[in-house]
């Protein structure tokens, strides 16, 4: 489980990765019960995340990461930043562009 969480994350951002731009920083760490990773360009663009599985050895064994990805828009230069969780209640992002639901 955590090796796909792992493997789909910087798949992503390998696919993502503008091929203009360069790496100035690139960082992972992967345990048996945590990882982390981090990815800066010179575009602007960074990619943060830790991740820890809770409960080991237990019914209610899940995955938990905490993370953040930004990029520059290339028109405006406006910088975007997404922080998120994503755990056994899905992924929760967060940013000030985007929607938020009505409190009902």
């Amino acid at each position: 489980m955590k090796f796909l969480i792992v493997f789909v994350a910087l798949f992503a951002m390998a696919v993502a990765f503008p091929s203009d731009s360069q790496i100035l920083r690139q960082d992972s760490d992967v345990g048996p019960e945590k990882w982390s990773s981090t990815l800066e360009t010179s575009d602007g663009t960074s990619i943060n995340y830790d991740g820890v599985v809770k409960n080991i050895g237990s019914e209610h064994e899940a995955a938990v990461v905490h993370g953040s990805y930004s990029w520059v828009d290339e028109k405006t230069g406006e910088k975007f930043t997404v922080t998120y969780v994503a755990d056994e209640n899905g992924f929760q992002p967060s940013g000030a562009h985007l929607p938020v639901a009505p409190v009902a």
